[in-house]
């Protein structure tokens, strides 16, 4: 088997094992029913919400949660020295705020996520839509890429009917 066959199967047997063994969360409210009802009547997507983050950079990563009683949409973006986090009004689509990431934790995730993003032409705008697309009915959550065994990957959770489902999506 060739080395480009080889990695297709390793790749193949890693998207097995997390449908299997489920895809690591990360919100605390990802899949909540307080998340889902906040949801119910908001008029912007997760794609508006990226396409919004881009005046501050290359969005790596977006979920919708609630923070403090109300639903947000947070985005990571990069630019080449440095990662934001962009707040983006539910209601409208317009960007609330954007402040540059300092905190130890999120600065680690936002590096990981820059680290797929860096394997990938992809946009995540274009792979949630694609995403949502394929699951009629269904919307954006939250999109996390990361790299399974060396190969780029986008986690997105869906909602549909109160009902959340997580989907990988290869970058590569």
């Amino acid at each position: 088997m060739g080395s480009k066959a080889y990695r297709h199967v390793l790749l193949a047997a890693a998207v097995t094992s997390a449908m299997v063994f489920g895809l690591p969360s990360h919100a605390e409210d990802e899949d909540s029913p307080a998340l889902a009802a906040a949801m119910k009547n908001v008029p912007t997507t997760l794609e508006k919400g990226l396409q919004a983050s881009e005046q501050t950079g290359k969005p790596i990563s977006a979920k919708f949660e609630v923070e403090d009683g109300k639903l947000q949409l947070s985005i990571y973006t990069m630019k080449p020295d440095d990662f934001t986090e962009v707040i983006v009004a539910p209601d409208s689509g317009s960007v609330k705020s954007a402040e540059k990431i300092t905190d130890a934790e999120d600065l680690k995730a936002a590096t990981s996520q820059k680290a797929a993003m860096d394997k990938t032409t992809l946009s995540l705008t274009a792979v949630t839509g694609q995403a949502a697309q394929e699951a009629a009915g269904s919307r954006a959550i939250s999109i996390f890429p990361e790299l399974r065994n060396g190969h780029p990957v986008a986690v997105i959770t869906l909602l549909r009917d109160d009902k959340f489902t997580k989907v990988m999506k290869k970058l590569d």
